[in-house]
C-alpha cells in the first residue's frame, strides 16, 4: 500500500525527476508554504511531511491523526514543535549534513560579497559611476586570504568553509562547546576578538539564542565582517544594526533572520554595509536531489517495518 506523503513544497522539474519512479509506493500531495488552506485539507490523511521551513505548530501536528513522520529536508528542526510531535508518537528526522556543500558555498559567497562591498559596487555601477570614487575603497576592502577566519559551530558546513577559505590562504579558528584538542579552537570571546571574519554555524537553541549579542559584537574588531548562515535568533539584530550602523563592524552577510520571511521594515535592510538573501544559501538542485535521496529512504523505511535513520526525538 502506498505511502501518503504531504511535500510542504512546490517541485520543479529536477524534484518530479527524483521522485516519480517511486510512484508505485509513494503518493506524494504537493502543498506551497504559504497554502494553509491546502496543508490543512492534506493532514489528514498524511503519514509523512516533507518539512521545509514554515513552521509546523502543535495544532498543525494535531490535524494529522494518521502521521507517522515529519522528516525535515535539513538540519534545524527548531520550525517544528518536536515536543508536539513526541507526545503524538510522531517521529521527527532530520538530515545533517546534506546541505553542507551548498550552504558552505554560500556562505563564502556572502562573505565576499561583503568583505568585497559588491552590493554597493553593483549600484554604482549600473548608475553609471564605472570608475570607484571612493576612497576608502583600497583601504578597507581585503582578500579573505588576508584574513582570520572566526567559525562559531564547528559542524559539517563549518569545516568545509574551513576547507575552502584555508584553499584561499585564509588563517582559520573555530569554537564549539568545549575544547577539542586542536590548536585552532579558541573559546568564543577570543575568537571574537581575534577574527577578521566570523561565520555562524549554530542551531537555534536555548543556549545560543541570541548568543551574538550587544557585548559579543563589542569584543570583535572595527574592520570585522559577522556572516550568519544558521538561524536569525542566534544573533541580537537590534544590537547587530547599532553596530553596522556606528561603524564598530564592517559589514555583514545575511542569509537568516530572526523572522521569516523578514519583514521588508527590518532597519537591517535599511543599511548600506550588509549583502542579504532569503534563507536560500541551502536551496540548489545538488542539495535538493540529496535531500529526497535521504527522505525517499526513510520513507522506505517506515514502508518496510525498519528503524528510521536521524530521528532526533527518540521515536
Amino acid at each position: 500500500m502506498a505511502i501518503r506523503v504531504l511535500a510542504h513544497f512546490l517541485p520543479g522539474d529536477s524534484v518530479l525527476e527524483v521522485v516519480e519512479p517511486e510512484s508505485d509506493w509513494l503518493d506524494i500531495r504537493w502543498c506551497h508554504e504559504d497554502d494553509d488552506e491546502t496543508l490543512h485539507r492534506e493532514l489528514a490523511d498524511a503519514e509523512v511531511i516533507w518539512h521545509v521551513l514554515r513552521p509546523l505548530s502543535g495544532d498543525d501536528l494535531r490535524r494529522a491523526p494518521r502521521l507517522r513522520l515529519v522528516h525535515k529536508l535539513g538540519a534545524g528542526v527548531n520550525t517544528i514543535d518536536v515536543a508536539a510531535a513526541t507526545e503524538l508518537g510522531i517521529a521527527v528526522a532530520n538530515m545533517p549534513g546534506a546541505n553542507a556543500p551548498s550552504v558552505a558555498e554560500g556562505t563564502v559567497l556572502l562573505t565576499l560579497a561583503a568583505l568585497r562591498r559588491l552590493t554597493v559596487l553593483d549600484q554604482a555601477t549600473r548608475a553609471g559611476r564605472g570608475w570607484p570614487t571612493d576612497p576608502s575603497l583600497g583601504e578597507t576592502v581585503r582578500d579573505i586570504g588576508s584574513c582570520t577566519v572566526g567559525l562559531v559551530g564547528y559542524g559539517n558546513i563549518a569545516k568545509r568553509v574551513e576547507q575552502i577559505v584555508h584553499a584561499m590562504g585564509a588563517d582559520v579558528l573555530h569554537t564549539n562547546t568545549k575544547p577539542d584538542g586542536t590548536d585552532s579552537w579558541r573559546t568564543l570571546p577570543d575568537l571574537l576578538a581575534a577574527s577578521d571574519i566570523v561565520s555562524l554555524h549554530l542551531p537555534l537553541t536555548a543556549d545560543t539564542d541570541k548568543l551574538i549579542n550587544r557585548a559579543a559584537l563589542d569584543t570583535m574588531k572595527a574592520h570585522a565582517v559577522l556572516v550568519n548562515t544558521s538561524r536569525g535568533g542566534v544573533v541580537d539584530e537590534p544590537a547587530l544594526v547599532d553596530a553596522l550602523r556606528d561603524g564598530r563592524l564592517a559589514a555583514a552577510g545575511l542569509d537568516v533572520f530572526a523572522t521569516e520571511p523578514v519583514d521588508p521594515d527590518n532597519p537591517l535592510l535599511r543599511l548600506d554595509n550588509i549583502v542579504v538573501t532569503p534563507h536560500v544559501t541551502w536551496f540548489t538542485v545538488d542539495t535538493m536531489r540529496r535531500y529526497l535521496i535521504e527522505a525517499i529512504d526513510n520513507c522506505r523505511h517506515l514502508h518496510d517495518g525498519r528503524d528510521l535513520v536521524n530521528v532526533v526525538n527518540g521515536r
